[in-house]
């Protein structure tokens, strides 16, 4: 008989042609923890640490739907030296914030806390800011997609930008490896590959996001995360915030999200831009997506998750510019 071959979910859902717009998990807080040792299966979870320390930063996090991942460097591994911890908020268009420090015992992780509030505290509006940081999920633990596909990437990120790149645990959507996250800009992008990931996130640096491989930006709901993957494909690549959602309405059975983008090179402005000064930079170029939202036939999503389950599919029916405000609604900013 011939040779069976393992099951790759990754290489199903490119088979599949399976849309990765729209596929971004929410969330506008993250908690980054060095630890240089094996991964468990579940992350942060699996780790031996101390009970009550855990159970605060588990706390602190979940008080703000803080995603806690496990990072290291890629290649290196010395349980020896200290780990550094990290905390990320995306607070509002161009408000970028983050917080970094050492561990090297359990007691020294319970500073976490006070960082989250102090990236929460509206006073640092603008400040506690950083060069992005890059998270290539490559937790082979979870899910051996994620390692075959996502450590290539990060070699060749880490190559590019060594002190910004890190390998993260399980960030979401295996079957969409390898998996990119950048934050605290909130923005999923998925199926790179190592000869492409280089130009997607130096596009991104530069303000010229593209739709081809992005997921979503995490401060929007699905269905607003595949209108404004529209909006690129219909306009062109843009920065991170020349992008406002205006509106987004369910109606006869089908959703209409109303993008408006703001004026050519506003990306880079908007990141030291106050609240006025970004409506003033708002174009009249306003763009009306319509899309359905439907479930997939159940599917092998997973590589280890042998149990079938259905996933969320977008279709975007039709997309015609606008001009002006949108009527009868109130322009909101995409936070």
């Amino acid at each position: 008989m011939p040779p069976q071959h393992a099951f790759r979910c990754a290489d199903a859902a490119r088979e599949r042609g399976d849309g990765i717009a729209g596929t971004a998990p929410r969330g506008t807080y993250w908690v980054l923890v060095e630890h240089r040792g094996g991964w468990p299966p579940n992350g942060f979870d699996g780790l031996d640490l101390d009970a009550e320390v855990y159970a605060q930063v588990f706390a602190a996090a979940q008080a703000l739907r803080a995603r806690i991942l496990l990072i290291r460097r890629h290649g290196r591994r010395s349980r020896a030296a200290s780990g550094r911890w990290g905390v990320m908020h995306l607070a509002g268009p161009g408000d970028l914030r983050q917080i970094w420090g050492r561990w090297r015992h359990d007691e020294d992780l319970r500073v976490i806390p006070e960082a989250l509030t102090e990236l929460a505290d509206p006073a640092n509006a603008g400040r506690l800011s950083g060069d992005p940081v890059l998270l290539v999920c490559a937790h082979g633990q979870h899910d051996v997609c994620c390692a075959v596909r996502g450590r290539p990437v990060a070699a060749a990120l880490a190559a590019r930008w060594p002190e910004s790149v890190w390998e993260c645990s399980h960030v979401g959507g295996d079957r969409f490896a390898a998996n990119v996250l950048v934050v605290p800009d909130g923005v999923y992008y998925g199926n790179l590959e190592a000869d492409s990931t280089v130009a997607v996130i130096k596009d991104h640096m530069w303000g010229l996001i593209g739709a081809e491989h992005l997921r979503g930006y995490t401060d929007l709901a699905p269905v607003e995360q595949v209108a404004v993957s529209a909006a690129l494909e219909h306009w062109g690549p843009a920065g991170r915030f020349d992008h406002r959602i205006d509106s987004a309405a369910f109606e006869d059975g089908r959703w209409r999200v109303r993008v408006r983008r703001l004026r050519s090179g506003a990306g880079t402005k908007v990141r030291a831009a106050g609240a006025e000064d970004r409506q003033e930079l708002a174009a009249q170029q306003l763009l009306e997506v319509e899309l359905s939202a439907s479930r997939t036939e159940p599917r092998q999503l997973t590589c280890r998750g042998l149990q079938k389950a259905v996933a969320a599919a977008f279709t975007v029916e039709h997309v015609r510019e606008l001009l002006g405000p949108s009527p009868g609604t109130t322009p909101r900013s995409t936070m």
